[in-house]
């Protein structure tokens, strides 16, 4: 799965790209080349965080599944143990 950016994620990202390498590195480089690398990266890179990301979300998911039973579960049958207790509160 190809990761795509909107036309300004992609604006944003390639002029923090520029703006490392000017801040950090102290060196030039050009709009083409960060875009450049920024392609390379959401191709070869991006895939990585985007599994984890799906992984993280699916561990979540089956611990909130899990949950539910607690959460929603009903006594069944229930009607008259709701007599029962009232006896014994008396």
């Amino acid at each position: 799965m190809t990761i795509e950016l909107s036309k300004e994620d992609r604006q944003q990202a390639i002029a923090s790209i520029e703006r490392y390498f000017r801040e950090e590195r102290d060196e030039k480089i050009g709009n083409l080349a960060a875009g450049a690398l920024l392609s390379y990266f959401l191709e070869e890179v991006g895939p990585i965080a985007y599994n984890r990301g799906v992984a993280d979300v699916q561990e979540r998911l089956q611990a909130r599944v899990a949950e539910v039973d607690f959460e929603v579960h009903e006594e069944e049958f229930g009607y008259w143990k709701k007599f029962e207790r009232a006896k014994g509160q008396r």
